[in-house]
């Protein structure tokens, strides 16, 4: 049935998407569904074999995927946010790295069974934990701002230098057990290294020049970036093998680092791009792998291999790496514990594989078995483990998902402090002190600055905030925010307060597409909001039970009662809209309303009895008109 390439990338495309998807859907680590999939379709029940359907396609596709992917991750690597990390970080990328390399060697010498140079050229493999794989799991988990920060730039900085490490071990191998491999060889790699670095510096500040100066329009910019980039990783790599990862990576921290205002942009066209390839090249690899292979993996070596990588080799490097430093012990534990292997270490070890076994080092054989049994068991372990770990270490953040509020308005501060009492973590961001001083007033956390600036993700955490709500004056700046936030947060968790004249022409159309979700209900506009609180109205929490439902709530409400939002028993928070709500309010759930003033409920009260009466002497008696 798949017999045609065009069918293998049809079916390789839905597989790791819909695994991509299921991952989200159910909450689990994406590469194991992923790697799963692949062996499913593979090795598992034959249905295809991309290595031999692709044939001489393989590795440049898989070569190229990756240069795009660390390209990718190195555009987050902006060196203001390491330098205010400390020198933890330093250590562990530099003697930790080091620490890795070593001791990881010695354990594949020792207890794999792996000769030396296999095993200094495997160990140098292994130092990389991989952005592809530690940053999702690091925004399912939630971690504090310390650890994931030390995380996520360890990931960043060490996976394009685990596959030069390992270039590097080879040619000293080559140079010390072969009498053909001369100083100049090894001068030649160190030349070529620099070259690569020199090559990707030069098309990153080549493209970022041209993209200052206006020399290339908008709709062209992320095209020619994605060309550059295949053209810096192929010219560094031709070269020599290997290198061309350390030229993208270099490429693309010059960009990060030269401030580009329109860089945001290339982000969110690089990773969407990046979510592609990562679904395609697991699927390839794992479906690659022979059953022979997979039967290797339960090698008692191995297996004794795995354990100690996971629960020595990374915990001693980070330890010994960290003393002195600002770390604390549960910090340290967590850090040493969660070093989970991606793309890199598959790729390049599939490489080193063929070269190795040609080179005739006994041991070459089982570098891709005890490669994938190194990614599979650390992604699953730290993938399942690291939530649990930081709840129990008290590492991530504490209390239900959050909201971020942009606007400083009475109604806003009021908001917030409801939720505030609610348990749920709340911000107000605004630019202007004046705005902010209910805030400061009420005691509700604040940060002033500009939330659309670039700035602004380096001084505020956004990781407590998994929704975001519009509430300025300013319909076109309400749209812009949630515009510019939807692939950090998405559309269905951003919100906007109703447009001021409802007489615009198809305003809701506009806000359709370029904004975020409107308020409440229809009417409910920032001056309607800001008025009712002035004039004391009150923010009302409701329990409903059994006996008190929702449906009963809804027949005894105020008539002027505004619906904002629903706690549910779980710890999410539920807002109402204008569009259609699917909320199903059950028992144990917590309703706030916005409801007239005590005095003004009087007045309406008795203007309701008054129209009862009326309607009641209004009655036609013995069924007459």
């Amino acid at each position: 049935m798949f017999d045609s390439i065009l069918s293998h990338l049809m079916l390789i495309g839905v597989i790791g998407i819909g695994s991509q998807w299921f991952a989200w859907r159910f909450r689990m680590p994406a590469i194991v569904v992923m790697s799963v999939a692949g062996l499913l379709i593979g090795p598992v029940f034959g249905i295809m074999n991309p290595k031999e359907d692709f044939g001489s396609l393989f590795n440049p596709i898989i070569s190229m995927a990756v240069a795009i992917i660390l390209f990718e991750g190195s555009l987050n690597l902006d060196f203001r946010e390491i330098r205010g990390l400390g020198k933890s970080v330093f250590r562990i990328i530099t003697l930790g790295a080091f620490l890795a390399w070593i001791l990881g060697s010695l354990t594949a010498f020792f207890i794999a069974g792996l000769s030396w140079a296999v095993s200094f050229v495997i160990g140098g493999l292994f130092i990389v934990t991989g952005p592809t794989v530690i940053l999702p799991l690091l925004r399912q988990a939630k971690l504090k701002p310390r650890p994931a920060a030390i995380l996520k730039w360890e990931g960043i900085v060490v996976d394009p230098f685990g596959a030069l490490l390992a270039v590097f071990a080879f040619e000293i191998i080559q140079f010390l057990m072969i009498d053909t491999v001369t100083v100049e060889a090894l001068i030649l790699f160190l030349l070529a290294s620099l070259f690569a670095i020199a090559v990707g510096w030069g098309c990153g500040k080549g493209i970022g020049t041209m993209f200052e100066r206006g020399y290339v329009p908008e709709f062209l910019k992320s095209p020619i970036v994605f060309a550059v980039v295949i053209a810096c990783f192929t010219l560094a790599d031709e070269v020599m093998h290997e290198t061309g990862l350390l030229a993208v990576t270099a490429m693309g921290m010059t960009l990060a680092n030269m401030h580009i205002a329109s860089l945001s942009d290339m982000r969110h066209f690089k990773e969407n791009i990046s979510v592609l390839l990562i679904s395609g090249i697991f699927i390839m690899l794992t479906a690659s792998l022979e059953r022979e292979t997979l039967m290797q993996i339960f090698d008692p070596n191995i297996i004794a291999y795995v354990i100690l990588m996971l629960i020595v080799v990374r915990p001693l490097s980070i330890w010994l790496s960290t003393m002195n430093t600002e770390l604390s012990l549960k910090e340290k534990a967590l850090v040493g514990w969660i070093a989970p292997r991606g793309i890199v270490a598959l790729t390049v070890a599939g490489y080193f594989a063929n070269v190795l076994a040609e080179a005739g080092y006994p041991g070459a054989s089982i570098v891709t078995p005890l490669t994938f049994a190194l990614v599979f068991a650390t992604v699953c372990a730290h993938g399942f483990t690291l939530g649990p770990m930081a709840n129990k270490l008290g590492l991530s953040l504490e209390g239900k998902p959050g909201v971020l509020i942009v606007g400083g308005s009475a109604f806003s501060t009021s908001l917030a402090r409801v939720l505030k009492e609610l348990g749920i973590p709340v911000l107000i961001a605004d630019t202007s002190f004046e705005y902010l001083f209910n805030s400061r007033k009420a005691g509700v956390p604040y940060y002033r600055g500009e939330i659309l600036s670039e700035q602004t993700e380096y001084y505020l955490d956004m990781t407590p905030y998994d929704k975001l709500i519009a509430a300025t004056d300013r319909d076109s700046y309400n749209s812009l925010v949630c515009t510019t936030f939807v692939p950090e947060i998405g559309r269905n968790d951003l919100y906007q307060l109703s447009w001021h004249d409802d007489n615009r022409e198809h305003p809701n159309d506009l806000v359709q597409r370029i904004g975020g979700r409107v308020l409440f209900r229809k009417g409910a506009t920032y001056e309607e909001l800001n008025k009712k609180v002035k004039n004391g109205y009150v923010f009302r929490k409701t329990k409903l039970t059994k006996q008190y439902n929702f449906e009963k709530y809804k027949s005894e409400r105020e008539p002027d009662t505004l619906l904002l939002f629903i706690l549910k028993h779980t710890g999410k928070v539920e807002f109402f809209t204008t569009e259609v709500n699917n909320i199903k309010p059950e028992s144990g759930d917590i309703i706030v309303s916005l409801c007239p003033p005590v005095k003004e409920q009087k007045k309406i009260d008795a203007k309701l009895d008054s129209q009862r009466q009326q309607e009641k002497n209004n009655t036609p008696k013995n069924g007459q008109y």
